[in-house]
C-alpha cells in the first residue's frame, strides 16, 4: 500500500535497514551536508535522520531519502532490490492509470498548527546552507503550488530552488521553462500577486512528481495517484485558494510579489557547480500551518553527481521523455536522461528509415525537458541498453560518422544553470545519430556482426548463482 506521508515511509526505510539514525547532536553546518554527501556513497545509499541538531530545539532533519535505488524501489512498494531496468519498467506500467483525481480531505495532522501572526521561518524550520558557499539558507526539496490565473483549474506541483531570505521572506527561482513562470507571467500582466504554497516534508510520491517534466495540462496529483496505486489526499490551504498536500509536514503559504526581483544565489547546482548570483522574483509568506509534533525537515544535498538529486530525478525524468517521445514516434524503446539532468540524454529506437535518428533527437526538444536540458543527444539502435555505457560507447565508436551523423543547432535555448552556456541559457544542441544505417541510406552491408555463444546466457545464470552459493 501507498505510503500517506513521509513518516510512514520512514518508518518502512528504518525497518528495512534503509534509516540511519542519528541520536548525538549535530551542528546545521556542515555536519548535516557532510553526512548527506555521505549517505549517497554508502553501499545502499540510506536515508539519514538526524534527532538532535544544536540551536534547535525538537527539531528533526533527514536527508537523502530517495538516494539510493533501494529507497526508489521501496518507494513503490517494491522489494528493495527490484533492478533499475524493472524499476523503469514499473514506472512505465503505472503510468497508463494517469490520470487518477485525488481526494479532498477536511482535516490533517498540517492543520494542527496555524500561524497567521508575527510570521518566523526560522522558529519552524532549523535551516541551513547546503553547500558552504550558497548565498543563503535553501529549502531545495519543497514542492511548490500554483495555478494558472486564466484557467484555475490549472495547477501545478513543481520542485524550485527557495532561499529563504528573511523571516518571512523567500526567492524562487522561476525559470522560464518551468510552469510556474507562466503563472507568474500571466500574473504579472494583471499586475496581481501570484498566490502560492510551499509544502515541506511531503509523501516520496508528491516529491517525486513534483520533480517531473509533465506537459503544463497535466496534474501531478493525477500522477502521483497512478503511481502510488492509490488517489493522493489533497487539502485546502488556510489563506490561498490552492490545493496542497494533506500529508506534508508543514506548508508555508504566501503569493509572489508582481514585478519584483532581487538577487538570489549563488547555490551549488545538480552540475557541481556553483551557479552565478541572479535576480529572481520573491515569496511574502503569510501564514504557515503546521503538525503540532515535532516537524520532520527533509532536504536536499546537491553536489556533483551522483547525489540524491540523481537518485530522484534521473529514473522518473528518462521515464516521462520516453512517454512523451514515444506518444510522437512509436519506435523509441527506451531513454536514459539521467547524466546532469538529462543534459546528456540517450535515446534507443528502432530506426523506421534512414536518418530517422535525427529526426527523434529533434523532437526531444519539443517535449517539455527538452526545452532546455538535454544539450549532447545520442541516438542508438534497440539493440544498444541506453544505460549501459559500454554499449552506447560501443555504438558511437563503431556506428556513429561525423561527418554524416552529427547535427549542431547554434544559439538554442538552454539551461541558466549550465556552467558551459553563454551567454547564460544559450547552447549548441548536439545530435549524435549512432544508428546502423538504413535505406535509402547507404548501409554496411560488407558487415557481420560478432554474435555471443547461445548458451553464454545459461552459463552467465550458473555463474552467478555459484558466487551467490559461494562455490
Amino acid at each position: 500500500m501507498p505510503y500517506k506521508d513521509l513518516r510512514e515511509f520512514l518508518e518502512k526505510l528504518e525497518k528495512e535497514g534503509q534509516l540511519l539514525k542519528i541520536e548525538d547532536e549535530v551542528l546545521p553546518e556542515p555536519d548535516i551536508s557532510a553526512a548527506a554527501y555521505a549517505a549517497v556513497n554508502v553501499s545502499n545509499g540510506p536515508a539519514v535522520y538526524f534527532e538532535h541538531i544544536k540551536g534547535y530545539d525538537q527539531k528533526k532533519v533527514v536527508m537523502n531519502v530517495h538516494g539510493s535505488w533501494e529507497n526508489n524501489a521501496l518507494m513503490l512498494d517494491l522489494p528493495k532490490n527490484t533492478s533499475l531496468k524493472l524499476l523503469f519498467h514499473e514506472i512505465s506500467k503505472r503510468w497508463d492509470r494517469f490520470p487518477v483525481s485525488p481526494v479532498v480531505v477536511r482535516n490533517a495532522p498540517l492543520k494542527d498548527v496555524i500561524i497567521t501572526k508575527d510570521i518566523n521561518i526560522f522558529n519552524e524550520l532549523p535551516v541551513f546552507r547546503v553547500n558552504e558557499f550558497d548565498g543563503g539558507f535553501y529549502l531545495s526539496k519543497a514542492v511548490v503550488i500554483s495555478k494558472d490565473p486564466e484557467d484555475p483549474k490549472n495547477q501545478n506541483v513543481g520542485t524550485y530552488r527557495l532561499q529563504v531570505k528573511d523571516k518571512d521572506r523567500i526567492g524562487i527561482q522561476a525559470a522560464a521553462q518551468h510552469d510556474i513562470a507562466v503563472h507568474l507571467r500571466k500574473a504579472e500582466e494583471l499586475n496581481e500577486p501570484l498566490p502560492v504554497a510551499i509544502a515541506i516534508g511531503n509523501d516520496p510520491i508528491i516529491t517525486l512528481v513534483g520533480s517531473m517534466p509533465l506537459q503544463y495540462n497535466e496534474d501531478e496529483y493525477e500522477m502521483a495517484g497512478a503511481l502510488r496505486g492509490k488517489p493522493a489526499e489533497i487539502i485546502r490551504a488556510e489563506m490561498v485558494d490552492l490545493m496542497v498536500p494533506a500529508g506534508a509536514e508543514i506548508v508555508l503559504e504566501g503569493e509572489i510579489v508582481p514585478r519584483k526581483r532581487s538577487i538570489e544565489g549563488p547555490f551549488g547546482e545538480f552540475t557541481g557547480f556553483y551557479s552565478a548570483t541572479m535576480k529572481q522574483a520573491e515569496i511574502k509568506i503569510k501564514a504557515i500551518t503546521r503538525r503540532k509534533n515535532p516537524i520532520i525537515f527533509e532536504n536536499l544535498y546537491v553536489v556533483k553527481p551522483w547525489d540524491e538529486m540523481d537518485y530522484l530525478l534521473g529514473l522518473i525524468t528518462s521515464v516521462t521523455i520516453y512517454k512523451q517521445l514515444k506518444a510522437m514516434a512509436p519506435e523509441v524503446v527506451s531513454v536514459n536522461a539521467m547524466y546532469c539532468h538529462g543534459l546528456g540524454t540517450v535515446i534507443s529506437i528502432k530506426p523506421r528509415i534512414g536518418g530517422y535518428g535525427k529526426i527523434v533527437g529533434a523532437k526531444l526538444l519539443a517535449t517539455p525537458h527538452g526545452l532546455v536540458y538535454p544539450k549532447i543527444i545520442i541516438v542508438v539502435d534497440d539493440d544498444i541498453d541506453p544505460f549501459n555505457l559500454n554499449e552506447v560507447m560501443w555504438a558511437l565508436t563503431t556506428r556513429f560518422r561525423a561527418d554524416r551523423d552529427l547535427v549542431l543547432i547554434p544559439n538554442a535555448p538552454g539551461s541558466t544553470l549550465d556552467p558551459a552556456s553563454y551567454p547564460r541559457g544559450i547552447v549548441t544542441r548536439m545530435i549524435m545519430d549512432a544508428t546502423k544505417p538504413v535505406p535509402p541510406d547507404i548501409t554496411l552491408e560488407d558487415l557481420s556482426l560478432v554474435s555471443p555463444p547461445e548458451e553464454g546466457e545459461k552459463w552467465i545464470e550458473r555463474l552467478n548463482m555459484m558466487k551467490r552459493q559461494g562455490k
